[in-house]
């Protein structure tokens, strides 16, 4: 039993491979010319495979992309081939929950407004300081600090995906007590563990209905470009969008036209069509209305473990011949 890596681990991940291995061997390469020698005696493939790996490989049965996303990663002649191809999914979905939550609130809470005052020892409250509460009265009426200060509470959080990732948003938004609908096109209702979570027969019910709507689905044939201006126009006038889940399902000057025109109150974007985000794209200049982070929803001290646990556990399954985590369906790209 042959299992080819590349590109090369360092020598702490290695040994923790072959300890799993068994009387496998991993080969560990460190250039694409070395894994062109190897690849034709490989059993599987650990890394970034390419058509010219593939075309020369006579043995592999597993391939495990070092990624969740696979939209750059597949091939036509990998999705034919009947090799089996895993993921690393389910190993960000805390992390990448909590930063949504992170854009949810700030804009609720006017936080990026504050940061700005605060570098510039400028004392405002959103809503202007002339409604602020007189304490002998206490807050008797509504006002204007109160409408510029959200809770979560009482929203209802859509989300576009229920995965791993969308999973756990649902679950930080019930303990938040908000109402979370959901709407899967690939998830059946009675698959949905969470009686809490109400999942919508269409996308436009849960346009409809979100005040804050979460694109928590991969990148895949049937998402890309999916959240177009016809898309946003469906949407409630306060609704807020975030996006953690792939630049490429949707359409930036779409929603720039939307954000323009009032269509949708604000964003909060992770991921981006083009990345690094031009320096002349028209979202840095909407910073009232957009929140921007620099595709960083995934990072966290806890990942690069899980990571390496996910590669142990098929590793060993491999040799063993059990089942393998995490099998992708080639020709949905996830």
């Amino acid at each position: 039993m042959r299992i080819l890596v590349f590109p090369a681990l360092d020598s702490v991940r290695l040994s923790r491979l072959q300890a799993k291995a068994g009387l496998g061997k991993i080969i560990n390469v460190q250039n694409e010319e070395e894994a062109h020698q190897e690849i034709p005696a490989a059993d599987a493939f650990l890394g970034k495979i390419t058509p010219a790996l593939l075309k020369a490989a006579t043995r592999l049965k597993w391939v495990q992309s070092m990624t969740v996303s696979l939209e750059h990663y597949l091939f036509p002649e990998l999705i034919q081939h009947e090799c089996v191809l895993t993921n690393m999914r389910g190993i960000f979905s805390d992390v990448v929950a909590e930063h949504t939550f992170a854009l949810m609130l700030a804009w609720s809470r006017n936080l990026p407004t504050y940061c700005l005052q605060q570098a510039r020892a400028h004392w405002e409250p959103a809503g202007g300081e002339s409604a602020r509460v007189d304490f002998r009265a206490g807050p008797g009426v509504t006002n204007a600090i109160d409408l510029r200060h959200q809770n979560l509470s009482g929203k209802t959080l859509g989300i576009f995906g229920l995965g791993g990732i969308g999973q756990a948003i649902a679950k930080r938004g019930l303990a938040f007590e908000m109402s979370c609908l959901a709407h899967d096109p690939f998830l059946k209702s009675e698959k949905v563990n969470n009686p809490d979570i109400r999942m919508t027969a269409t996308l436009a019910e849960l346009l409809q209905q979100a005040d804050y709507l979460v694109l928590a689905a991969p990148h895949t044939p049937q998402t890309e470009g999916l959240f177009s201006r016809q898309v946003f126009q469906k949407m409630q006038r306060h609704a807020f969008l975030v996006n953690i889940g792939r630049g490429a399902l949707l359409n930036l000057q779409d929603l720039v036209d939307s954000l323009e025109a009032g269509e949708i109150a604000g964003a909060g974007l992770d991921v981006f069509q083009t990345e690094p985000l031009p320096r002349d794209h028209a979202l840095w200049q909407m910073s009232s209305k957009v929140l921007i982070t620099p595709h960083v929803a995934g990072y966290g001290p806890p990942i690069a473990s899980r990571h390496l646990a996910v590669l142990e556990e098929n590793v060993e399954n491999f040799v063993q011949g059990k089942p393998l985590i995490n099998v992708a369906d080639k020709s949905r790209w996830c």
